[in-house]
């Protein structure tokens, strides 16, 4: 195993770092270059200049998925790595102490938007295939690597890639995301609904020749709080993933034309972000959630709204026991000669689909999970070489052994 640690070059893995970070990925509909082409481009080309076997894949216009696979010409088992091409926006620069695209280094760390998530884990991915690679270790069957686009987004990327059948035949993924290489064999599922609540225009004098939706939406508003807290009590605190939550966000009345004081408008529209434990159906929770509203529609014989779930994704659980989680369990201890900290993934990513298609999952990486998405973004160069190195150990463990040994 020290062989392959020792294949392993800091400063490739740094400089990779660097070069991804100054690809602007930002999705951006109607900017030119605003997606995650050349930063897709650049991948494939990469992974083509090192031998394995690519595929370039859009999945729409300008949102390619790059997928490659390195084969090791034995029998034996398909491990997965994914890691996404594209970020979050930058934000208001001013509140940036470095360029968001500069790859900027201070001291041990590398700052820029992505630096953590996830193109700093996508550089520690393929620069762990390319110790493998060197260290001319033999190991059984294929490492896949599933480079997507649109994690950030609806996820449009990895639901390609299982579309189109990729995901058959692979026994096991690790999702390659910022958890300060804690290992993570869960994750919060997630329901993204729009609650709509309807009314007629009035006077602002005269309120009651309307119906206004404002008061209904509370009312709707207050009651899935009760069912938060319901479920909360019910669920208790999950020991890896915390509370779930039952969250508005947007706001918004009138939904169509301009907001005027002294307007009642016709229609009031939220956005609720779900968020869901394990011990928690998907099914029966919306059930519920209408269930609210037709009460709201019995006691208020004026109310009216609709429900309209939009995204959803379930919450994921990989038993200890799974092979992938005991691979990257020993090669956790072999690296760090330390017990490896399991935990949960707060939110959700592109493993919730690998896994919905039968995948068994584990998520580890390098970065701060509380830094994605802040303005100076950075990830630290200690914690992403030992991420690379645990990537490559993984894969060697996972397929040490043949099929049917």
């Amino acid at each position: 195993m020290n062989q392959v640690i020792s294949s392993v070059d800091e400063k490739e893995v740094v400089r990779l770092t660097q070069d991804l970070i100054r690809i602007p990925s930002v999705y951006r509909p109607g900017q030119a270059d605003g997606n995650e082409e050349r930063v897709a481009q650049f991948v494939a080309d990469y992974l083509r200049q090192m031998g394995l076997q690519v595929f370039y894949e859009e999945v729409v216009p300008g949102r390619p998925n790059v997928i490659a696979f390195y084969d090791s010409g034995r029998p034996g088992k398909t491990l997965l790595f994914e890691a996404h091409t594209d970020v979050v926006t930058e934000g208001d620069r001013d509140a940036w102490s470095y360029d968001p695209f500069g790859g900027h280094i201070s001291g041990n760390r590398i700052y820029g938007r992505g630096s953590c998530d996830t193109k700093g884990n996508l550089a520690a991915v393929i620069c762990a295939v390319k110790a493998i690679q060197r260290s001319e270790l033999p190991f059984y069957g294929k490492i896949l690597l599933c480079i997507p686009c649109d994690e950030e987004g609806m996820m449009i990327g990895i639901k390609d890639f299982i579309r189109r059948g990729w995901a058959r035949g692979v026994d096991a993924a690790i999702i390659c995301e910022p958890e300060e290489n804690q290992l993570c064999i869960t994750q919060k599922g997630a329901m993204r609904a729009i609650l709509r609540t309807y009314g007629k225009m009035a006077h602002g004098a005269m309120p009651l020749t309307g119906i206004n939706p404002n008061t209904r939406m509370a009312r709707a508003i207050v009651a899935l709080e009760e069912l938060e807290r319901k479920e909360m009590a019910r669920l208790g605190n999950h020991p890896m993933l915390g509370w779930p939550s039952i969250t508005p966000t947007i706001l918004q009345a009138p939904v169509r034309g301009e907001a005027q004081i002294n307007v009642v408008p016709d229609q009031c529209m939220t956005t609720l972000d779900i968020r869901t434990v394990p011990g928690q159906d998907h099914q029966a929770l919306r059930q519920e959630m209408n269930q609210i509203l037709e009460q709201l529609a019995r006691e208020d014989d004026r109310f009216k709204a609709t429900l309209e779930v939009i995204e959803e994704r379930p919450w994921t659980l990989t038993p200890m026991d799974a092979e992938v989680v005991t691979a990257v369990s020993e090669a956790y201890r072999e690296l760090t000669r330390k017990e490896p900290v399991y935990n949960g993934v707060p939110g959700a990513t592109d493993g919730t689909f690998l896994h919905q298609a039968g995948i068994p999952i584990l998520t580890t990486g390098a970065g701060d999970r509380h830094i994605p998405h802040h303005a100076d973004e950075y990830v630290d160069i200690d914690q992403l070489v030992e991420s690379t190195q645990l990537f490559a150990l993984s894969a060697l463990m996972f397929l040490k052994q043949p099929v049917n040994a």
